[in-house]
């Protein structure tokens, strides 16, 4: 396929791209989601086929009045033929009607900041017709009132909207709206956060749908090949039956451990641990996989670097030299200056106070403030010099703005891997997920302390700012890595600083 684009920044590079493990592409190119696809693909594992429209598509987009151009739809519906090719299926059609996400993925990983549709695909009559094939019929009015409900809120921007009746609008539309995220405010926040710059834009990944509502024998969940929060070598994640990626990530269900998955479905979990095993080893790091069980058969659907808490981006750095994976040059570099500076100030609590609320521990540290339930107000308190604990049923990505300007997030719902988790997780921010309903109630107006540790919430002050606890063997073993004096302005300065206080 040549490029339908003659103005495309990347030359001779195709505005549409099959991610069947053969295309050389990187990271910049396809994006983070679509690249992960591809490698996976190359190295045999089990995932849904797919293809792209890589990073430089999304200028194109927006430089084009926010429309994707026509000849670029053309490659759309060509590789749509490919999909239908490797699924058995047809797109808007019977008997066997083939089912998309339309997903984003930038070069760097944004967890929950742009948008995904999923279940694209249906009408009320190919809901019927999906009813009549499987013999299902409540699986197809699930799956139908998923769509509705991701494509009235994302792509419509008004959740009382109906799809289009036509499935190909209902494509182009979600392409447009996933490129249209790319500007949203919470990945305006994200990235100034991150220092990330501009960036070159997301890529969009359609992908074959596959059910984890399907049946008892489907479910959803991500898993980790290392504990994010503590850095133990031990597979970790979360698991819901009966339910699609967004149920997890969400944070909007509270999901089981992984290790009920090998009640359930015992032939799975070994697999999860195979796969945990290999991709880790490809990406000599941390990784954060998500994954969907249909009927009883495994995919992968993506994976990337885990985002982990600084204690234990401590300790999984140490434990990769100790087992030869890197170099302590490189495992000094897997530290930034924001985990540094989070250890550096890490306080513990005086576990005798009053205890208001209790849940998933989800990002460690411990934070005193003001317990705040509206975003806005949290923003403008925030604003003025109030340190804020936010607190919400679950966050939905348009509290990342506020999350930022926060010391804690608690939420009523979710799990240790939804994308609330996940961001509080990667900055330092003490988080506690899943404390249970009334939790809001119970908190507002409230000074209180959060342990993002223990999953606790206390009432009034109960920081303990005595930095005199116990040594870390690994951050002792992580400093010792460092070639000599290090000057203040090193980023590992304020552990160096620290280490020698407790001395």
């Amino acid at each position: 396929m040549t490029s339908s684009a003659p103005t495309s920044p990347v030359t001779a590079v195709s505005d549409v791209i099959f991610l069947d493990g053969t295309f050389p592409g990187s990271r910049d190119l396809l994006g983070g989601k679509a690249y992960s696809v591809n490698k996976m693909q190359a190295m045999g594992l089990p995932v849904p086929p797919a293809f792209a429209l890589p990073t430089h598509v999304c200028a194109i987009y927006h430089d084009n009045g926010r429309a994707l151009p026509e000849p670029i739809w053309q490659d759309v519906l060509e590789q749509l033929h490919r999909l239908e090719a490797d699924t058995g299926r047809t797109f808007g059609a019977e008997p066997s009607p083939l089912l998309v996400s339309v997903r984003s993925g930038a070069a760097q990983s944004m967890p929950g900041m742009m948008d995904t549709v999923l279940n694209l695909g249906l009408t009320p009559q190919l809901c019927r017709v999906l009813a009549d094939e499987t013999g299902d019929q409540q699986w197809a009015d699930d799956t139908w009132q998923r769509f509705r409900h991701s494509y009235a809120s994302i792509v419509a921007g008004d959740p009382t909207a109906e799809p289009p009746a036509d499935p190909f609008e209902q494509l182009r539309a979600a392409i447009g709206a996933v490129f249209d995220s790319w500007t949203n405010d919470r990945v305006k926040a994200y990235r100034a956060r991150h220092n990330l710059g501009n960036g070159a834009g997301t890529a969009v990944t359609v992908q074959a749908m596959v059910f984890g509502n399907r049946d008892e024998h489907s479910g959803t969940g991500v898993m980790f090949s290392r504990n994010p929060a503590t850095g133990e070598n031990t597979l970790y994640g979360e698991w819901l039956s009966r339910a699609q990626g967004e149920d997890v990530v969400s944070g909007e269900k509270t999901p089981s451990p992984l290790p009920t998955v090998s009640e359930i479905l015992p032939e799975i979990y070994p697999q999860l641990e195979q796969v945990a095993t290999i991709l880790e080893h490809e990406h000599r790091d941390l990784v954060d996989i998500e994954f969907t069980v249909e009927s009883g058969r495994l995919y992968v659907l993506q994976c990337r670097a885990g985002k982990r808490s600084p204690r234990a981006a401590v300790r999984i750095a140490v434990d990769l030299v100790r087992e030869g994976v890197i170099e302590p040059k490189e495992a000094l570099a897997r530290i930034s200056p924001e985990q540094a500076a989070a250890l550096a100030d890490n306080h513990g609590v005086h576990e005798h106070h009053l205890v208001l609320a209790s849940g998933i521990g989800a990002g460690p540290g411990a934070a005193v403030g003001h317990a705040v339930t509206d975003v806005d107000e949290a923003r403008t308190l925030a604003e003025a010099g109030t340190p804020v604990v936010l607190v919400r049923p679950s966050t939905a990505p348009d509290d990342v703005p506020a999350m930022f300007e926060s010391v804690a997030v608690v939420t009523e719902l979710g799990g240790s891997t939804s994308h609330a988790a996940l961001v509080c997780r990667e900055i330092g921010l003490p988080c506690v997920v899943g404390a249970g309903a009334g939790t809001m109630t119970a908190l507002a107006g409230r000074v209180v302390t959060v342990d993002g540790a223990s999953g606790t919430v206390y009432d009034g002050d109960a920081l303990n700012t005595d930095h005199s606890g116990a040594r870390d063997e690994h951050l002792d073993e992580l400093l010792s890595y460092l070639p000599g004096p290090v000057p203040a302005e090193h980023p590992l300065a304020p552990l160096t600083n620290t280490d020698q206080e407790r001395a």
